[in-house]
């Protein structure tokens, strides 16, 4: 059932392109104002000098370091992380690491959160109706579980506090001190890290693949309690563990396969001109296979769900209507 549950994800997120190509949008629209707040930053550093000719055809480090030893707030993000496939690596170990978003990252991606909680929803509706909703139906859906799901999301909040705030410093803080005081090998202290990272990264799939499940289950069952749906997910986890487990893993592995693609294929950093454009196109075509990875997440551990509880009545396709012409009205007839 777990490879059905894939295949079928795949096939949901495929045949739903509208909520790929909405997702990208959003998240494209509400990237472009850090994206001009940094462009005006770098155009104000370098202006008409001689620097701006030399950064624009190739990387200027010794420009790039002076520019971070006096960029603040958001420039100071402009570092050799945002280049290819550092970008990525940069944001898993940001989030292992528990590191802090800047005021203006959090904004944006505190209001890119709230647009997700709406559009869960219809995502959701759609991919388990496994037909079009249309844009009607979609907001509809939306609209309906937004309150919900914030309410939901408070608890998510309080539940990813926990962990950040609390685990992931007793782990890294008291706990590996504890462990590692009086290692002498770098090596010994590197593995316990390593096992403390996996622990850690557990703990948070965990967490994730609760609250993925809440979302769905609210959805497919109309659940208005989401302490309900929270536990009742829960128990579905518990009970068929092995099949959520492995769906999971499936899910990972393909995203671990993007990531290698990337990694072979990133960019560098390039000059002007053609090359320039390349990258940014390159860059676009794994934004859109991530969100299209995260579209079929969902999509995938909906059909396990519904697989698992039989719920057909809510995934039934509409009942095929004959086609309005004269000429199928003379088939239906006999005439």
């Amino acid at each position: 059932m777990t490879t059905r549950a894939f295949a079928d994800g795949v096939k949901r997120t495929v045949s739903a392109p509208a909520i790929l190509t909405g997702v990208f949008l959003v998240t494209y629209v509400m990237a472009i104002p850090l994206a001009l707040t940094l462009r005006g930053m770098l155009d104000g550093h370098l202006g008409s000098s001689l620097a701006a000719g030399a950064a624009a055809d190739a990387v200027n480090y010794d420009w790039w370091q002076e520019f971070q030893s006096q960029a603040a707030g958001l420039g100071a993000t402009f570092s050799p992380s945002v280049i290819g496939f550092a970008a990525p690596l940069d944001n898993i170990s940001s989030v292992l690491d528990a590191r802090s978003k800047i005021a203006p990252v959090s904004a944006v991606l505190g209001a890119y959160l709230l647009v997700w909680t709406f559009l869960s929803g219809g995502i959701v509706d759609r991919l388990a109706r496994q037909r079009p909703t249309h844009a009607h139906g979609f907001f509809a859906a939306g609209g309906v579980f937004f309150f919900r799901f914030l309410r939901l999301a408070a608890i998510a909040g309080l539940a990813y506090w926990l962990l950040f705030g609390v685990v992931h410093r007793w782990l890294f803080e008291d706990l590996f001190e504890s462990i590692t005081r009086d290692v002498n090998v770098e090596r010994t202290a590197f593995l316990w890290r390593a096992a403390l990272y996996a622990a850690f990264g557990a703990l948070l799939v965990a967490v994730n693949v609760l609250f993925d499940y809440t979302k769905i289950r609210a959805v497919v069952e109309d659940r208005r309690s989401m302490i309900l749906a929270l536990a009742a997910s829960a128990r579905f986890i518990v009970r068929h563990r092995g099949r959520v487990l492995g769906l999971y893993a499936l899910n990972a592995l393909t995203f671990l396969a993007l990531m290698a693609l990337w990694a072979v294929l990133a960019p560098g950093a390039g000059g002007a001109g053609a090359p320039m454009w390349v990258g940014f196109a390159a860059a676009q075509v794994y934004l859109l296979a991530r969100l299209f990875l995260k579209l079929h997440f969902i999509a995938s551990q909906t059909a396990l769900f519904q697989a698992t509880l039989a719920h057909a009545g809510y995934t039934a396709a509409p009942a095929p209507a004959w086609p309005e012409s004269p000429s199928a009205e003379l088939v239906q007839t006999g005439g």
